[in-house]
């Protein structure tokens, strides 16, 4: 008998865990959709539609005279529409549908999002996924951290853009083109986590960077995978590289690149460099490039690297 009241006991905190577990997770699911929820002012401008049930439309006479905020992102613009959900049975009013609800910029935005800020033609907000899509090819600025620096800003052209708003998180999709000072990147896809300015490009067959020298000349970068630190001009690709800067081509499985040093580390099994003009070939499991000087050397294994990884591995990776 006192084994079963042990068990008993013991299945009755079992209960009061799983009960005060599922509690806590239905409150932190309901932050995440109150989060989600977007507000829509157009002070000076017209409603108009079934202010029920939706749809409703805004309108303003001003080109941003309409401010949305939703989470982080800030959008602005002259027309928007607010609908609830396509579903089949009872209708819903938009009250009832808040977390589930659509707004749709069909006209013009902008999107501010702290440093960044993004234009196009029609954005596409969806309360239950917290993704706006922003399509018919976007603009977007990333402003430096100091504004008083003489760093420029990181550009970046696409086919569509996609703003997570539970992250600091926008995906873009489709003829993508990076321009980060002296550095381009074209790609498929970028994935961008805007706070560390962290970017990772990948692409079908090869993705593809330049970096104009002062020179005048351009040292080619081709690789599976491209990942960027913007703020900080690193790169790191991997994946069939190839380090291309006039006659010297240096191939491996990855490399570093500091724009600022004017040096690329790569790493092979081995990696090879050649000198088409000089006849000459260095192999080495890791290769030294300095790019101003067109010198390339073997790094000894005692060495320890001055780059990391870790530094452009996505959040969401760790």
């Amino acid at each position: 008998m006192p084994a079963l009241k042990l068990r008993i006991h013991n299945k009755e905190n079992y209960m009061k865990k799983l009960v005060i577990l599922l509690l806590l997770t239905v409150v932190v699911l309901a932050q995440g959709n109150e989060k989600r929820i977007i507000s829509i002012d157009s002070s000076g401008g017209t409603q108009t539609g079934n202010i029920r049930y939706g749809p409703i439309v805004f309108e303003h006479p001003d080109q941003e005279g309409i401010k949305a905020v939703v989470s982080n992102l800030e959008i602005f613009a002259n027309k928007a529409e607010l609908r609830g959900p396509e579903t089949e049975g009872e209708r819903l009013s938009l009250a009832e549908a808040k977390g589930q609800r659509i707004a749709i910029f069909p006209n013009g935005v902008r999107i501010v999002r702290a440093r960044l800020e993004a234009k196009g033609p029609v954005l596409s907000y969806n309360e239950a996924t917290g993704l706006g899509v922003l399509t018919g090819g976007a603009d977007i600025v990333v402003s430096p951290k100091d504004e008083a620096s003489e760093a420029e800003p990181v550009l970046i052209s696409t086919d569509q853009v996609e703003f997570d708003v539970d992250t600091d998180i926008s995906i873009s999709k489709g003829n993508v083109s990076l321009v980060n000072g002296k550095q381009r990147a074209q790609a498929d896809e970028l994935e961008y986590e805007e706070d560390r300015t962290l970017g990772v490009l990948s692409c079908e067959d090869s993705c593809t960077a330049t970096r104009l020298n002062d020179d005048g000349s351009v040292i080619t970068i081709t690789a599976q995978e491209i990942r960027v630190l913007t703020d900080t001009n690193l790169l790191y690709a991997t994946g069939n590289v190839s380090v291309i800067d006039g006659n010297l081509i240096t191939s491996g499985d990855s490399v570093f690149f500091d724009d600022e040093k004017n040096i690329a580390e790569i790493t092979g099994s081995p990696a090879v460099s050649v000198d088409s003009s000089e006849g000459v070939t260095v192999r080495g499991d890791r290769l030294l490039q300095d790019i101003e000087y067109d010198v390339v050397e073997v790094i000894d294994a005692s060495v320890k690297s001055e780059f990391s990884k870790d530094a452009f591995v996505l959040t969401r990776e760790q």
